[in-house]
């Protein structure tokens, strides 16, 4: 059994449950992941799916009918220190490493982490979906106090209305047009959101 976290992958600077200061997110919950055997040989490798469930998720052929996210990359190690996951994933899940590492000990599951994206909408990782692991150009924020915003749906459809819209990715903030009010951290080559009023 492995333990797994659904968080933000590479959200900037993000603080309990999803805040971020000047961007970022991260949505988190706990479940287990389990690996049955014959799928795949290395555990949600590049191109496979996991299923969903109320405590788990399991690695499953992508053809399954039980199949319900793709994982669009995965790294091993830490998410602080490792790549970031593709703009459009949906969540990220945590993996734990497996076995017993050093003399005569096997490591079948090494410590990463899987960029999920949905087989089927909703995306929350799309521009204006409200959710997903990043910050990204098209996405809408919120106020939430302290010097932090939040991701919402830029249509309106989340809890909180949506404040602001980044309109451009910058690698600096003089890079960024006349009419940005306020300045959101997305992390990447870019790190600098644009952001104006809606």
């Amino acid at each position: 059994m492995l333990a797994a976290l659904t968080t933000g992958c590479q959200a900037a600077k993000s603080s309990g449950e999803g805040d971020g200061r000047l961007g970022g997110k991260a949505a988190a919950s706990s479940s287990a992941t389990t690996r049955p055997s014959g799928y795949g040989a290395v555990f949600l490798a590049a191109d496979e799916c996991s299923s969903f469930g109320t405590t788990s998720f399991t690695e499953v052929p992508c053809t399954s009918e039980r199949a319900a996210a793709l994982v669009v990359a995965r790294y091993d190690g830490d998410v602080s220190g490792g790549p970031v996951c593709p703009a459009t994933t949906d969540f990220v899940l945590h993996i734990g490493a497996q076995g017993s590492p050093g003399p005569g000990g096997d490591v079948a599951v090494p410590k990463g982490y899987a960029c999920m994206r949905n087989l089927e909408p909703p995306h929350p990782g799309d521009p204006g979906g409200g959710g997903g692991p990043r910050t990204i150009v098209g996405d809408c924020v919120y106020g939430s106090g302290s010097g932090q915003v939040r991701e919402t749906a830029c249509d309106g459809s989340g809890q909180k209305k949506p404040q602001y819209k980044v309109v451009k990715a910058a690698l600096k903030r003089a890079s960024c047009p006349a009419s940005t009010a306020l300045y959101v951290q997305l992390g990447g080559p870019q790190p600098v959101g644009c952001a104006r009023p809606v």
